[in-house]
């Protein structure tokens, strides 16, 4: 009698035609995952210009979590942005004779969704460096900023900007800046070693840093329109010294792209000459005598070139913010988001997940009950997906495929890397499920005439996935919080959504309590659902 035994070496014929059956089956699997990439493949051809103009619409990319004055939702209707970079975009589509389309996306990733061409522009607040005008086409100035320190209120050791690296306190100041910003690079330009940098991911995170004292933090340097935006909402702030380090905000298109890019010049320079947009920068309290500075010179494919004339120090007019929203309003108002939001991670965590189960019963099956030339490859995959982290592989999947001119979906790339990731995982479980199948089990069912086949399917795998239930319920629940890593390729799933607007509103408590609950409310069910299902199988141990 024939035994069917993993990796034995004996009668390889037919235990090769179970492997390979498994085998078909994932790599059917995998094919439908990838067919998007044929379906939704991206050619770079023809003219970016005439592609928006056939299409109707100029697509923008901004991130709404970077919050005010540039890009935020609005407080009487949180599903809608406002901003004077929104208002600056449906004037520069209006010239080119099209509507506006905003495209929500990570603010450091914009530039990256610009090349794979998900979007025609940038228009986020993007300063001007050497690096963006070597990567891209950068338009002339629609905006000329400068920055400004903060500092507490009652804080007295602070006199001036060169109080900060002259240690008063006995220790080096620590400045709060945005991660990768023009802020950056001017304290470390002009402090060096002498304070201490806390990078931030958000702007008013920085600030609240500075009003409380978190982690000894003493100062942060913003962009003047931040300060002017958000200096109502932090009255325990004092600015410290005048404005410095000015610069131009200009709008990134790819570098192919000279005709758009000669376009949207004409067009600042026309909303600018009527008077339109400058009654925009009034309306939000912008308006300032660094505007009367702004350069015109371009290159010779219409990139703007800095004026080797440095400006004067301007000064600043107009209003701070405006009167916030009180806090019911702000929770009313952005909940139905929210459990929108919280219905996105629900999507992908019952797309990804059953794929992830099925990928990795193929693997376990393969490596254990397959021929001896698949153990070491299947093997490697899982040693590799285990071994580099999903956010990674999400950028693999994201925007290195573009590359090879192949492009995905966010929410099909998304979904693919959830799926990926945790099929390593579940491989794992499963080969440790098969396992513990008694090996009689396997000698009963061929005794009684079963082929190797049947016996994997009717046998060996349902008493397996009985065993790993706890375990593979467990990574379910696991995978609804890690949905919160795809707001890198742009799926506002509900923490990148609670991001949003926690830090356009303040109300980091009252919205995080709610999406708390909303995930609470997604996994504690799929917990009791598991307690429902061992029940049996604790039944037959104790027996």
């Amino acid at each position: 009698m024939r035994t069917l035994q993993p990796k034995s070496g004996l009668d390889p014929g037919p235990r090769q035609a179970t492997a390979w059956t498994w085998f078909r089956v994932g790599w059917i699997l995998l094919l439908l995952l990838w067919s998007p990439l044929w379906i939704g493949a991206r050619v770079a051809a023809g003219d970016t210009l005439d592609e928006i103009q056939r299409r109707g619409e100029l697509i923008w990319g901004a991130d709404a979590e970077g919050g005010g004055p540039f890009v935020f939702p609005r407080d009487d209707d949180p599903t809608q942005v406002e901003g004077f970079e929104l208002e600056l975009a449906r004037l520069l589509a209006g010239r080119l004779g099209v509507t506006a389309r905003f495209a929500q996306g990570p603010w450091d990733k914009l530039p990256d969704l610009l090349e794979r061409g998900d979007i025609d522009v940038v228009l986020n607040g993007y300063e001007w460096t050497p690096v963006w005008a070597e990567r891209f086409g950068t338009t002339i100035p629609y905006y000329v900023y400068e920055l400004q320190m903060l500092v507490r209120g009652q804080d007295d050791r602070w006199r001036d900007l060169d109080d900060l690296g002259a240690r008063p306190a006995g220790r080096k100041a620590r400045v709060a800046v945005l991660g990768g910003s023009a802020a950056e690079h001017e304290v470390r330009r002009r402090y060096g070693g002498a304070v201490e940098l806390v990078l931030y991911d958000g702007n008013t995170d920085a600030l609240r840093a500075v009003e409380l004292g978190l982690d000894g933090v003493d100062a942060t340097l913003q962009d003047l329109p931040i300060v002017t935006f958000y200096e109502r909402r932090f009255p325990a702030l004092r600015r410290l010294g005048d404005p410095v380090a000015p610069g131009y905000y200009v709008v990134l298109v790819r570098r192919d792209d000279p005709r758009l890019l000669q376009a949207l010049n004409r067009a600042i320079l026309a909303c600018w000459q009527d008077g339109s947009f400058p009654a925009v920068l009034q309306r939000y309290g912008m308006w300032n005598d660094a505007q009367r500075r702004r350069g015109l010179l371009v290159d010779e494919r219409g990139s703007f070139q800095v004026d080797p004339a440095a400006p004067d120090r301007p000064e600043t007019e107009g209003e701070g913010a405006r009167a916030r929203e009180t806090r019911g309003g702000r929770l009313w108002r952005r909940l139905p988001l929210l459990v929108r939001a919280a219905g996105m991670t629900v999507l992908l965590a019952v797309s990804a997940m059953p794929l992830a189960i099925l990928l990795g019963l193929g693997i376990a099956v393969g490596r254990l009950y397959g021929p001896a030339l698949l153990e070491r490859p299947l093997g490697w995959y899982v040693e590799v997906v285990r071994g580099t982290p999903l956010v990674l592989q999400l950028y693999l999947i994201f925007f290195l495929l573009p590359e090879l001119g192949l492009a995905l979906p966010a929410l099909v790339a998304a979904v693919l890397g959830l799926a990926i990731n945790y099929s390593a995982y579940e491989a794992e479980i499963y080969r440790a499920g098969l396992q513990a199948v008694p090996r009689g089990q396997l000698e009963a069912a061929l005794s009684l005439g079963m082929s190797r086949r049947l016996t994997l399917r009717r046998v060996i795998v349902p008493q397996a996935v009985r065993i790993v239930i706890p375990p593979v319920t467990n990574d379910f629940i696991a995978l609804f919080k890690d949905t919160a890593v795809c707001s890198v390729i742009t799926v506002v799933e509900l923490s990148k959504e609670y991001y949003i607007h926690a830090r356009s509103t303040g109300a980091v408590v009252e919205l995080g309590l709610v999406t708390a609950l909303l995930y609470l409310a997604m996994s504690y069910p799929l917990a009791l659902w598991t307690r429902r299902l061992e029940r049996p199988l604790q039944g037959t141990r104790h027996a």
